[in-house]
């Protein structure tokens, strides 16, 4: 992206860059048994169906995940990983988190773990087919889709994005079924221009005038 802007953010005792020795460090993909609201013996308060129905309602950004290739020892040599994600949210300014969340059931995210490192891909709202593109299980859902390593991290940033934000994993906690990544932004950029996608009671649309 032309327009594209890249922001390097500094805090103190974090420089902008990682050295060139230094390698990311993989994390738990699965920390702690999950915490649980209700017990095994006790219903819970309310369904599935009409949690997801409730929560609905509310409208959220969509994004794409993606980390790095990994190491042939790890199995992961053949390409890098991505899944589609609407949990994200900024998370604090100082210094500067994001998080997103991934069930645990998830097969991409050990591999992001181990990268140690993701980039989060803003989409458009033109961009409703490579979302689900991203979404889907055991394809190669990078095929066809054009991209270049983001400056610090070297995780997949998606060619024509709104906007994009380079991370390394900060920490992971456990939430019920999910897990909650946090990442620290080494970098990020926008081009300024276009509506974002967004996701509401499970359907794709867009901001109206």
């Amino acid at each position: 992206m032309a327009a594209t802007v890249v922001r390097y953010l500094r805090s103190v005792g974090s420089p902008t860059s990682a050295p060139a020795e230094r390698e990311p460090e993989s994390v738990d993909a699965l920390p702690r048994p999950d915490l649980r609201a209700v017990g095994d013996d006790e219903r819970a308060p309310v369904s599935p169906a009409e949690f997801r129905a409730v929560l609905g309602n509310f409208a959220s950004g969509v994004t794409v995940i993606t980390a790095p290739p990994g190491a042939e020892e790890d199995g992961d040599g053949n390409g890098p990983a991505g899944f589609a994600c609407q949990s994200f949210a900024s998370l604090s300014l100082d210094p500067p988190l994001v998080t997103f969340m991934v069930a645990r059931t998830s097969t991409t995210w050990p591999r992001i773990a181990r990268a140690g490192v993701f980039c989060v891909n803003i989409l458009g709202a033109e961009q409703g087919e490579l979302c689900r593109s991203f979404a889907v299980s055991g394809a190669d859902k990078f095929a066809g889709v054009a991209h270049t390593p983001a400056p610090v991290t070297g995780s997949p940033q998606l060619d024509a994005v709104p906007a994009w934000i380079d991370c390394r994993i900060h920490a992971v906690h456990t939430g019920g079924d999910h897990l909650i990544v946090v990442g620290r932004v080494v970098a990020m950029g926008a081009a300024g221009e276009g509506d974002p996608l967004l996701f509401h009671k499970g359907r794709f649309g867009r901001l109206a005038d």
